[in-house]
């Protein structure tokens, strides 16, 4: 059966990352493959979407970054999430909650 990558939808991905982070600090690389493995290879984040995603989220204080060594012993940018972040995290999730419940019930109509 062949699979086909899914487009995010707008802010989709700062939840994904998110979520992603509240597991731990990870490198870029750690968090695109993440959230490719949980979703069953359907979600795929480009290094064109995730670093600007990054570099703004980290601008509003929602996640830190700081340089260390990645598991092949590379020089690494990891990021972690915020008490800000953790914040945003929940907000993001009830937003998402509330529009899945709606696509599901336009979904579900007769």
């Amino acid at each position: 059966m062949a699979t086909t990558k899914a487009e995010l939808l707008q802010g989709t991905l700062d939840l994904l990352i998110l979520k992603t982070l509240a597991a731990g600090a990870m490198h870029g690389y750690s968090i695109a493959q993440r959230i490719q493995q949980r979703s069953d290879d359907v979600l795929v984040v480009e290094e064109g979407s995730l670093y600007p995603c990054l570099y703004r989220m980290e601008e509003k204080g929602w996640i830190s970054a700081e340089w260390g060594k990645s598991e092949n012993n590379r020089r690494a940018k990891f990021y972690a999430l915020t008490r800000s972040g953790r914040k945003q995290l929940e907000e993001e999730t009830a937003i998402w909650e509330r529009v899945h419940r709606a696509i599901t019930l336009v979904l579900q109509a007769a």
